[in-house]
């Protein structure tokens, strides 16, 4: 009889443990759930519901559907600014060879 019981009630929560994990993305790539701190700085006029990040630039995109054409521009901030995953890479100059030793 325990173990009947046990069965009945273990059973769902291992099934449970197997389900697969919420997917973060649609299946276009958009992102399903921005985070609050992109939503806050984010400016009004931008469409954030369909937003994905540029894989080339590490920046968020979004999909504006313009007149003629669909296309993917720069997530941008209240005052300009391109909002990004992280700080842009600069580029260093190779080191000549007075500096190198």
């Amino acid at each position: 009889m325990k173990t009947s019981a046990l069965a009945w009630i273990g059973g769902p929560l291992l099934l449970a443990a197997c389900a697969a994990p919420a997917p973060t993305e649609t299946p276009e790539g958009y992102i399903l759930e921005l985070p609050e701190a992109v939503i806050a700085i984010a400016a009004p006029y931008q469409d954030l519901n369909a937003v994905r990040v540029d894989p080339a630039s590490g920046c968020y995109v979004y999909r504006h559907v313009g007149p003629v054409e669909i296309t993917f521009l720069p997530l941008r901030t209240k005052d300009g600014r391109p909002i990004c995953t992280q700080a842009a890479q600069v580029a260093q100059a190779p080191a000549t060879e007075a500096e190198a030793g």
